[in-house]
């Protein structure tokens, strides 16, 4: 799963699965939903903010702070792009200044677990995957592979 701004992109299906105006061949639109849904939870801010929002309702501020690196626009159109999915509900409190919250649904609830698996598989191979990195980078000069079209 990429790590640019899938979290953004997967909302674009018919550009994203190559169909020019709109329409799909048998079986393509359900493939690119799969896929589009893959990208958005896979995506590199997603997993942070579903995780915090599966312990209870969380504020953008607090989402600012515990996903480590993400700008307010990308934490604002991920928010929105989870909330369009159906993964978040967001609360806006009529208070001044306004106080906004954000709660997994329950189908992030049930995603939340996976997502947890994941990202404990990640923390306990981090060394390896290091590792493997640097045995390769000396082996191959620090050149990465090719990216392949298509």
């Amino acid at each position: 799963m990429s790590q640019g701004n899938s979290d953004v992109t997967a909302g674009r299906a018919s550009e994203a699965c190559g169909a020019v105006d709109g329409s799909f061949a048998p079986g393509q639109a359900t493939a690119c939903t799969v896929r589009e849904v893959l990208d958005r939870v896979g995506g590199k801010w997603s997993i942070g903010i579903l995780v915090a929002a599966a312990q209870g309702p969380v504020r953008f501020t607090e989402l600012e702070r515990r996903v480590e690196g993400i700008s307010r626009r990308m934490l604002t159109l991920t928010l929105r792009n989870l909330e369009r999915d159906g993964l978040l509900h967001r609360k806006v409190h009529p208070t001044v200044p306004p106080k906004v919250e954000y709660t997994a649904t329950p189908i992030a609830l049930e995603l939340h677990e996976s997502l947890v698996a994941l990202t404990h598989w990640a923390e306990r191979h981090r060394s390896a995957i290091a590792d493997a990195r640097a045995r390769y980078d000396r082996a191959h000069g620090g050149d990465l592979p090719p990216v392949p079209e298509g």
